[in-house]
């Protein structure tokens, strides 16, 4: 293989993070892979990836390498397109993340749309509850909700979330409405054990942070689960304005203690590569930020 082939391969490898799974997606057979990778590996004098019996992971020179090899066969591939006169037609598979709830409720409608208009683009859409790493995973596109760190990646605001606190119509006239943070502390609560929770629920008193560490009765692993418990009239639930909107429009639940909210989440679609980025990659971004502006159940 030459070195670009040899690229296209070690980058399959650390996407699919195993040699069969690089081997079948690129219609190689397993040797071929193996020794393109340990070629490669012998050419440039160092360790790329790091091998068990169960998983391949990349190495710390792995991970800078990988990120130069995705920005290499991304301007080739965009030069192919230009001189083939395709520059403004988007093709070729596209890889997005976004959290569970949010990629279902918003990305996957994006998506059908984008796919129906462009016919030469396949989307990979990983919808986790966890911060996907863009260059080790191959990502490119994402949706962040929060504050982001600095990075090189490019990132285009898009809309905010509030941290909303809300129960059932039924719960409410037979327990009453709080009218302070405090009131939930003996309050039956929902709770979820996902990573982004936190046990103690954050709020603010005029201009000073409070913290309520409520006790749940009921522990889910999905915010999903914890809205419907919420609608049976079981006690209080703390979510994102988003994943509750459609339910609060209909009557289903109510929200509570707004004068004691925090600031809202930005929510922001990140990717790379900037003005460099492929025509797939851009056109997937203009077509999200364009849409996701204009919904309104994110602008707070």
């Amino acid at each position: 293989m030459d070195r670009f082939q040899e690229m296209q391969v070690f980058a399959a490898v650390a996407q699919e993070q195993g040699f069969s799974a690089a081997a079948r997606r690129l219609g190689l057979s397993a040797a071929s892979v193996t020794r393109a990778v340990a070629a490669l590996e012998k050419r440039i004098g160092t360790q790329l990836l790091t091998r068990t019996t169960r998983s391949v992971h990349l190495s710390e020179a792995g991970q800078r390498y990988l990120e130069d090899c995705r920005r290499i066969l991304a301007e080739v591939q965009e030069a192919e397109d230009s001189a083939a006169g395709s520059h403004a037609q988007p093709r070729g598979q596209l890889t997005i993340t976004a959290p569970v709830l949010f990629g279902e409720l918003f990305v996957t409608p994006l998506m059908v749309s984008f796919l129906t208009q462009f016919p030469d683009v396949s989307i990979n859409a990983l919808l986790v509850d966890r911060v996907v790493s863009v260059v080790e995973e191959g990502i490119d596109v994402a949706v962040r909700i929060g504050e982001l760190p600095d990075s090189n990646q490019h990132a285009i605001r898009v809309g905010e979330v509030r941290r909303v606190i809300v129960a059932s119509p039924q719960f409410l006239a037979t327990h009453g409405r709080p009218r302070h943070p405090q009131d939930l502390t003996l309050a039956p609560i929902i709770g979820t054990s996902s990573i982004s929770q936190i046990r103690n629920w954050p709020f603010v008193e005029g201009h000073e942070p409070l913290s309520v560490r409520p006790e749940p009765r009921l522990v889910v692993t999905a915010n999903q689960a914890a809205i419907t418990a919420a609608v049976l009239g079981l006690g209080y639930t703390r979510v994102l304005s988003y994943q509750v909107a459609s339910r609060v429009a209909a009557g289903e639940l109510e929200i509570l203690l707004e004068d004691f909210e925090v600031p809202p989440l930005p929510v922001h679609v990140v990717y790379q590569g900037g003005r460099k980025a492929a025509a797939r990659v851009r056109s997937f971004v203009d077509f999200a930020v364009k849409a996701l502006r204009e919904h309104p159940d994110l602008q707070g």
